[in-house]
C-alpha cells in the first residue's frame, strides 16, 4: 500500500467505527408461538398501514406452514425496539401474517377473499406433503400443533438506542422478502424509522373525503399499492420543492420525504398551514370537477372521460395554488366559473399535447403544464 494512502484508510476506518458506535443490535431465536403471544399482547406492532402490504395468496401461506412442519430454514425477521421494549416489525410480514392466519388471529379485509379474525387458514397447494391440503390448525393433531408452536425463527433486533438514520438506511436496503412493494409502500415502511410524523400526515390526508372523491377513479390495485398516499406526497413535493426536481420522480419524492423526516436535516414544513392548503385545494376541486378533476379529454375533445392522469393531477393541483387565496369553496357562482375554466383547460389542444405521450417526467414539461394551468386560471378569474 502506498504510504500516501494510509491517512485516507485510517480516516475511512474511523468513519466506519464512529458509525458502529451508534448501532446496537441483538439476535434472538423466538418460536412462532412466542411471536403470536407478543402480537396478541401488543408487544409486536404490525401497524395497520403496514399490514395492508400482506399479499401472499393462500397457497403461499400454506406452503410456508408446510415448510415449518418440515423444519426447513426460515429467513430472519427484522424488528426495531421501541419504547417499553415493544417491537415494530419491519421485515417478515408475509411469514408472520401467514402464521397468524393459521391460528385465527389475522385481520386482513383488503385481501380477496378478505380474512377476518377468527378465520383459520385452510391449507391448499401443499406440494411436498399433499396430505396437508384441506386441513386447518385444528385438524393437525397435538404433535404437529406443538411442532408448529415450537418452530423457531431468528429475530434481528435493532435496539432503541441506535441512531435513527442508521435504522432507516438499514431497512431501506433490506430485500429479504419475495413480495414486490410499490415505491410508496417502501417509503411508508422505512421513512417512519427516521420520524413517523410526515408519513402519518400523508396517510391522514389521503383519507379525507374531498380528496377521496377527486381520486375516485383510481383502481383498487393502485390504492392497495398506496398510490393515493403517493399523490398526497406529490402534491406537497411539487408545490414546495419542485426547483430540486430533474427527471426521476420516485427518487425526488423519496428525497423530499427524507429531508422532512430526517432529524439531521429537518426541511421546514408547517403542518397546520399545509393541511389548510391541502384541504382547501381539494374542497375547491370537489365542488367543481369532483371525480373528473384528473380525467382527460375524449377523442373528440368535446368532453371528459373517466380515468386518472397523473400529469393532470400535478398540473391542476399545483397550478391552482396561484389563485387559491382568492377562491371560496362555498361561493357557488365562483365555483361554476372555475369549473368551466378547468374544463376548458382540459379540452385545450395545447394542454392535451403537453400532458400526453412519453418523456414528460422532467422539470421542463412539469413546469410547462403547471404554468399553463396557473396562467389560464389567473387570466380567467
Amino acid at each position: 500500500m502506498p504510504r500516501e494512502a494510509e491517512p485516507n484508510v485510517v480516516a475511512l476506518l474511523s468513519a466506519i467505527d464512529d458509525t458502529l458506535v451508534k448501532v446496537h443490535t441483538q439476535s434472538l431465536d423466538l418460536s412462532f408461538n412466542e411471536l403470536l403471544d407478543m402480537y396478541k399482547d401488543q408487544e409486536l406492532d404490525i401497524s395497520p398501514d403496514y399490514q395492508r402490504l400482506f399479499q401472499w395468496p393462500e397457497g403461499a401461506r400454506s406452503r410456508f406452514i408446510e415448510s415449518l412442519l418440515l423444519e426447513m430454514p426460515v429467513p430472519p425477521i427484522y424488528v426495531v425496539e421501541q419504547e417499553e421494549g415493544r417491537y415494530l416489525l419491519i421485515d417478515g410480514l408475509q411469514r408472520i401474517s401467514s402464521y397468524l392466519h393459521l391460528r385465527g388471529e389475522l385481520s386482513a379485509p383488503h385481501l380477496d377473499p378478505p380474512v377476518e379474525k377468527g378465520e383459520k387458514l385452510t391449507l391448499i397447494d401443499c406440494d411436498i406433503v399433499p396430505e396437508l391440503n384441506g386441513r386447518t390448525y385444528d385438524d393437525l393433531g397435538t404433535a404437529l400443533q406443538i411442532r408448529l408452536k415450537r418452530a423457531f425463527v431468528r429475530v434481528e433486533v435493532v435496539r432503541k438506542g441506535s441512531d435513527p438514520r442508521f435504522k432507516y438506511f438499514m431497512f431501506k436496503r433490506l430485500n429479504t422478502g419475495g413480495q414486490a412493494l410499490t415505491p410508496q409502500q417502501v417509503r411508508n415502511c422505512t421513512i417512519r424509522l427516521l420520524d413517523p410524523t410526515f408519513n402519518d400526515f400523508i396517510i391522514e390526508l389521503s383519507k379525507t373525503e374531498d380528496f377521496a372523491r377527486c381520486t375516485d377513479s383510481l383502481t383498487q390495485s393502485a390504492k392497495l399499492g398506496a398510490f393515493d398516499q403517493e399523490l398526497v406526497l406529490r402534491f406537497f413535493a411539487f408545490k414546495n420543492y419542485r426547483d430540486n426536481f430533474s427527471h426521476d420522480v420516485e427518487d425526488f419524492l423519496t428525497e423530499y420525504m427524507e429531508k422532512i423526516s430526517d432529524p439531521a436535516i429537518r426541511l421546514p414544513f408547517n403542518y397546520d398551514l399545509e393541511r389548510e392548503v391541502f384541504i382547501k385545494t381539494f374542497a375547491v376541486l370537489d365542488r367543481t370537477l369532483a371525480e373528473h378533476s384528473f380525467s382527460y379529454a375524449n377523442k373528440k375533445r368535446d368532453g371528459l372521460v373517466s380515468g386518472f392522469s397523473v400529469y393532470h393531477f400535478e398540473a391542476i393541483t399545483v397550478g391552482l395554488q396561484s389563485v387559491l387565496g382568492k377562491l371560496d369553496p362555498n361561493d357557488n357562482a365562483q365555483m361554476l366559473v372555475l369549473r368551466d375554466l378547468l374544463r376548458a383547460i382540459k379540452l385545450d389542444p395545447e394542454f392535451i399535447k403537453i400532458t400526453t405521450g412519453g418523456g414528460r417526467n422532467s422539470s421542463g414539461p412539469l413546469r410547462e403544464r403547471i404554468d399553463f394551468v396557473g396562467g389560464h386560471l389567473q387570466a380567467g378569474l
